[in-house]
């Protein structure tokens, strides 16, 4: 195997210090792997928005963080130093982390956290996977500000592509900002206290001029275009709480894929995209020059639910020109960095796009029903049939504080919880990870409670009735917690079909399957009903995805092979909906041969709880400079 190396320096301050981020690695010649090695130093540093400074924790200085790029078929070796006061794991959204349960990223699941002070190297392959994924932190909320991109790109070059070769690929990424403590979020979402909005929306960790500070306008992330060329976004939804519909003034979108797997070509004026999802899409420069707006737009459900402020962010897409006026000086134009030596026009008002209503949902339930797989040799067939199934409800209950009896429907006696089945996931006391439990079969594995194939009661899910605290949701709202778990032996064929419920809120839910793809057979609007809608599964080019989307007081149903052995995190991708403990645990048995069993764990890197890397000064990966904590950054 031969190594690319790369190296990069990241200014992270405009007064002080700056976060060196290392890379390494030798050229790649031709299509042979590689090994891309980055170091990810967590810390802390001061950003200005909205006239106030606000300490957020980052990777390099950055916000968003680096890019991880790979072709297919590389290693991806990542060491991550904690210079931060926070226990850390990274998660590689989306990466299958065959056979490599290990390096999933998820704490007390599948790794002691990374204590402050320590650090840790995750090393994992990318196979059998091309297009867009990302990672993010899988602590508390602080993926809020702890994720970047991951782009995977075909192993000959983006020549291979399955549609035309862009001529430029830029990552979208869809964020919030919060003037509030990340920690201290998640506290309050845990002891039921919902009250908390971001400050606003970003685009590629710009706020956008929408916002602004004592009058001034703030910086918007810019895309320069030059007529006629194609360009790949490749779209990722980072935030915290919220689907988000994405339109470009005057231009469309043609669909390639999600979720790192190729779709048939789609067009469509707007994307909708949850946490989680990641969208690639090409898009033509093909209007007048000018200049439009990209906005992202957070969605809701309409009342009787909630109502809370949601955010929009915008940039600009501009087009570069190098025409000249009649005089033979050039057009009225900013020094913005332009494409070659041609300056954007700036100066003319941008165009914006005509929004889908906020609380129109159907945009959504349409974008996610007409993609399909885009078919190419190679691809595993759908399963015609399942060995195993499940009906799952994805709803809000409540448990008491103390004791089996309590107040509730608002009460402080009781606490507000997320639930799958009508029970509410939570982490048993172990000594050391469930992975590493279950691999060495201890008894921490008996803590686990099997989740069950149906809810304990059947009603009408989706009835609007329940949304509001009432009487009749009163009877339906108990419930109680569980370290939820639910085993197959190695290969089983599994459907699931997720139904999202009206319990006292009636919002989609994008759930997220770790290690695993699904394929998504069919959804619907209202209760999930077998005799009927199972004559509507597309067993022929359904898309792949994993993270799916059930839509609001709707159902989604997935069918996946539990081939990949080791202990994997199910969840909705919505952070309030997983502190809350809309989650469960799938255990996936050892195959009967080597190649299908989860090895031993890197005894090199994956040490027991408290006993990680510890740095010291002369570690290899301790930065000169380690004066990060409280680094001032420009107001962006």
């Amino acid at each position: 195997m031969k190594t690319r190396s790369l190296s990069l320096a990241v200014a992270a301050t405009a007064v002080a210090a700056a976060v060196i981020f290392a890379l390494s690695a030798t050229v790649l010649l031709g299509a042979a792997a590689a090994v891309v090695e980055h170091t990810f130093v967590v810390s802390q540093m001061n950003v200005r928005h909205l006239c106030k400074e606000t300490l957020v924790t980052v990777v390099n200085g950055q916000l968003p963080g680096p890019a991880i790029e790979v072709n297919e078929g590389d290693s991806v070796v990542v060491h991550v130093v904690n210079k931060s006061p926070h226990n850390i794991t990274i998660h590689w959204h989306g990466l299958k982390q065959r056979l490599n349960c290990w390096a999933d990223g998820v704490p007390m699941i599948t790794q002691c956290p990374i204590p402050p002070n320590y650090n840790f190297t995750y090393r994992f392959d990318v196979a059998d996977q091309e297009g867009t994924l990302w990672w993010h932190a899988h602590v508390t909320c602080l993926r809020a500000t702890l994720h970047g991109a991951f782009i995977i790109r075909p192993r000959t070059g983006a020549s291979s592509y399955p549609f035309p070769k862009p001529d430029k690929e830029v990552p979208i990424i869809i964020g919030e900002w919060w003037e509030l403590d990340l920690d201290e979020l998640d506290r309050r979402m845990v002891d039921g206290d919902f009250d908390d909005n971001p400050s606003g929306g970003t685009m590629n960790g710009k706020l956008g001029d929408l916002y602004s500070c004592s009058g001034a306008k703030k910086e918007g992330f810019v895309l320069d275009v030059e007529p006629g060329k194609t360009y790949l976004l490749r779209v990722i939804n980072a935030v915290l709480f919220s689907e988000c519909y994405l339109k470009i003034a005057g231009h469309k979108f043609t669909v390639v894929a999600a979720d790192a797997n190729y779709v048939s070509p789609y067009s469509t004026d707007v994307i909708t995209i949850a946490p989680g999802e990641t969208v690639d899409a090409l898009v033509v420069a093909d209007a007048p020059p000018g200049r439009y707006y990209i906005t992202a737009l957070a969605t809701q459900p309409p009342k009787p639910d909630l109502q809370v402020p949601k955010f929009v962010t915008r940039g600009i897409v501009q087009y570069s020109t190098s025409q000249s006026s009649g005089n033979g000086t050039a057009p009225p134009c900013s020094s913005h960095e332009g494409v070659g030596d041609e300056a954007p026009c700036v100066d003319e008002p941008a165009v914006a796009p005509e929004m889908p209503d906020q609380h129109d949902t159907m945009p959504s339930y349409y974008f996610h029903g007409n993609l399909t797989s885009l078919n190419r040799t190679g691809l595993p067939p759908v399963p015609s049939r399942a060995d195993e199934s499940m009906f799952v409800t994805l709803g809000v209950g409540s448990v008491c504080r103390r004791g089996q009896s309590c107040k509730r429907s608002g009460s402080k006696e009781s606490i507000i919880v997320a639930t799958m089945n009508n029970l509410s996931f939570q982490l048993p006391t172990t000594t050391m990870p469930l992975l590493e439990a279950h691999y060495h079969r201890t008894g921490d594995m008996d803590a686990l409670q099997e989740l069950p194939d149906r809810p304990p009661a059947t009603f009408n899910f989706t009835d609007r009735a329940l949304i509001p605290r009432g009487p009749k949701e009163g009877r339906l709202e108990p419930t109680s917690r569980g370290s939820l778990a639910r085993r197959f032996r190695h290969g089983t064929v599994v459907d699931i079909v997720f139904q999202s419920t009206a319990m006292m809120q009636s919002d989609s839910n994008p759930m997220h399957l770790h290690g695993h793809d699904m394929f998504v057979l069919a959804q619907g609007v209202g209760n999930y009903d077998a005799e009927r809608d199972v004559a509507k599964y597309n067993l022929v080019n359904p898309p792949v995805r994993n993270t799916v989307l059930v839509p609001r007081i709707g159902w989604t149903a997935v069918r996946f092979v539990a081939d990949n052995p080791g202990v994997w995190y199910v969840h909705c991708h919505y952070e309030f909906h997983l502190s809350m403990g809309m989650a469960a645990i799938f255990i996936v048995e050892d195959g009967p041969t080597e190649g299908t069993s989860l090895p031993a764990p890197p005894s090199s890197e994956f040490l027991p709880c408290n006993h990680a890397h510890r740095l010291v000064p002369n570690d290899e990966l301790y930065l000169k400079n380690t004066n990060t904590t409280g680094a001032r950054v420009n107001e962006a």
